[in-house]
């Protein structure tokens, strides 16, 4: 009978190795960054069930990561304004590369892949002139940068593929500079928008929220284009105007929640599975909110502490908080495990039936 290491002595012989998927990374569903009890950072995957099915150590906090669409392989990026981000192989835990922002940039924590996972996107703020920027990276070639496009506003925070391959950028208005930390520089002159992008960098469709305090912060997309926006106020008195809406190319923003106490922050947004659902989740009101995207009613609000991370799963929502608890809402709310993390504000969804 041949052994395994001769099948795969032969598969290396004539060139056919197995391409690593993320079913060999234990096949979960999410990722999200946390701290450990020792104040140490990591990159977790997720299943459907809330168990982790790997812990990667990471130099610095964490916000956001970006996942390959075939291979195990994850962008972590670090907390704004943060300078590198970490492309980590989840099936061994090895640090792949290494992204410098260039000189006088720093990412802002977010970042997406093309459907083929060849190109790597994004946010970036170039803090001497205080504009966006969108980088691009080969992923073919060890994640080199090979070009950048204006984000067309000033800090780029979250962008997303659309379903014809152009981006859409969130550009939240409010200009950084890491001399200062992450001190807001323009808060009374802001100007956040809604970009729609090709990827040659051509701004065909441009939106700006109602005020012009509500800074474009965090971005999902739904299969028909609907684009769902979160937003954070940055005004002096505490009462917003609604800070969740959604968008179709052509039309006004829809606004959704008026009279929904979220604190002046939403942390994070996601459509469920099949789209007739946009939910959303407020850490400093401990609330998080779910929305019908054909009327726009609040379906379902329930209090959760320090809630954040959110993404469609298999039974409705996937949500994480700072406590470490994964629960997951549709008609109510379930807990399905405990960890002894603190989950970070990000749950991303690992793209499935691709791998």
């Amino acid at each position: 009978m041949a052994t395994r290491r001769g099948f795969l002595a032969g598969l290396i012989a004539t060139g056919l190795t197995p391409v690593p998927t993320w079913a060999d990374a234990g096949n979960p569903s999410f990722l999200s960054a946390a701290r450990t009890p020792e104040g140490d950072f990591v990159l977790a995957g997720l299943d459907d069930i809330g168990a982790i099915r790997f812990s990667i150590p990471l130099p610095t906090r964490g916000h956001a990561a970006a996942a390959h669409p075939h291979r195990p392989e994850a962008v972590a990026f670090a907390r704004r304004p943060g300078v590198f981000a970490v492309v980590l192989d989840c099936q061994t835990g090895e640090v792949l590369a290494r992204l410098d922002s260039p000189e006088g940039r720093h990412f802002y924590g977010h970042g997406t892949f093309d459907p083929s996972g060849d190109l790597l996107f994004t946010t970036e703020n170039d803090y001497e002139v205080g504009q966006g920027r969108i980088g691009i990276w080969d992923a073919r070639r060890g994640y080199v940068r090979i070009g950048e496009i204006a984000s067309h506003g000033v800090g780029p925070h979250d962008l997303r593929l659309m379903p014809d391959g152009s981006l859409v950028v969130a550009n939240g208005g409010i200009d950084t500079h890491p001399a200062s930390g992450r001190e807001k520089l323009n808060i009374p002159t802001m100007q956040p928008n809604l970009c729609y992008l090709d990827l040659d960098g051509h701004c065909y469709e441009h939106v700006t929220p109602f005020h012009h305090h509500a800074s474009v912060r965090h971005l999902s997309i739904r299969a028909d284009g609907m684009v769902g926006v979160a937003m954070q106020w940055q005004g002096e008195v505490r009462t917003s105007p609604p800070l969740v809406a959604t968008h179709m190319r052509g039309e006004a923003m829809r606004e959704l929640g008026a009279g929904l106490d979220l604190a002046g922050y939403v942390g994070s947004i996601d459509f469920s599975g099949d789209g007739t659902r946009l939910a959303v989740t407020s850490p400093r009101a401990g609330v998080a909110a779910v929305f019908d995207t054909t009327n726009g009613d609040l379906v379902l609000a329930m209090e959760n502490d320090d809630v954040c991370g959110i993404a469609a799963s298999k039974g409705g929502m996937m949500l994480t908080n700072g406590g470490g608890r994964v629960f997951e809402a549709h008609q109510d709310t379930t807990e399905l495990a405990v960890h002894d993390l603190s989950w970070d504000n990000h749950l991303i969804a690992i793209p499935q039936g691709l791998s």
